[in-house]
Parts: structure tokens; C-alpha cells; sequence
């Protein structure tokens, strides 16, 4: 698999998040925020697949999945959204708005590999999202 993005304001979860990747064997590319990995989408990088936080300064994981999602470029993007809010609301916002898996923090390695697994399996079967979630 090519670079593994996460995208999380928090040093220390990002931080976590990587090293849990590596166990895994992914290579990684960490972003402090949606900010600078739109920034990076735009100058024509795109990951492998992208873990996104929703709480974010600025500029939220929400808005960040919103974004990729308008652009047919990145329609088979997968992203695993990684919140500490776990109500049904805002993780059927989540998923309507394009995301692929939703995970709460705190994380487990076994949690975050099934939500990989689940999201890459996904686009691999040719799904797009379509707006319609």
C-alpha cells in the first residue's frame, strides 16, 4: 500500500495513529490539520487512503471529507473518520457526507486495521461515493 494520510490536530493521537500504522506496515504522512492536506490533495499528492479527525481548528474533518467528496478525482479516496464523538448523529453525518468507516477514539490497533480493511475492501469493489448516503 502506498502513504497512509492522517489528518488530526492532536500531536499525540497523530503521533499514536502513526506509529499504530507502521506496526501494520504502512507508510505514513501526518497533516496538523484539514488545512494543509487539502493544500497537499491540491498540489496533486493523494494518499493510498486518509484517516481524518472531525474537531479540528479552523477547518473540520467534516469539511475536509466534504471537500475531497466534490472533486471526481478523489471519488475512490477512501476515508476512515477517528472522533471522539461516537453519537449516531454526527456519525451518520459523517457517512453521508462521503466517509467510508467510523471509528471512536480511544483506538485500538485491531480496531483501526478493521476499519482499513473495511474501507479499502469498499472502494476496491468500485464504490463511489454519490452523495446519496
Amino acid at each position: 500500500m502506498s502513504e497512509i494520510w492522517i489528518v488530526d490536530d492532536d500531536a499525540e493521537m497523530l503521533g499514536a495513529v502513526e506509529l499504530m500504522l507502521k506496526v501494520l506496515g504502512q507508510e505514513t504522512r501526518g497533516f496538523p490539520g484539514a488545512r494543509e492536506a487539502a493544500q497537499a490533495l491540491l498540489s496533486g499528492r493523494c494518499p493510498e487512503l486518509m484517516v481524518v479527525d472531525i474537531n479540528m481548528p479552523e477547518i473540520s474533518g467534516l469539511d475536509l471529507v466534504e471537500f475531497v467528496r466534490r472533486r471526481a478525482e478523489w471519488g475512490r479516496l477512501p476515508i476512515v473518520m477517528l472522533s471522539t464523538e461516537a453519537g449516531d448523529v454526527t456519525v451518520d453525518r459523517a457517512l453521508r457526507l462521503g466517509a467510508d468507516a467510523y471509528v471512536t477514539k480511544p483506538v485500538t490497533i485491531e480496531e483501526l486495521e478493521r476499519a482499513l480493511d473495511a474501507a479499502l475492501e469498499k472502494r476496491k469493489k468500485g464504490v463511489l461515493w454519490d452523495g446519496k448516503r
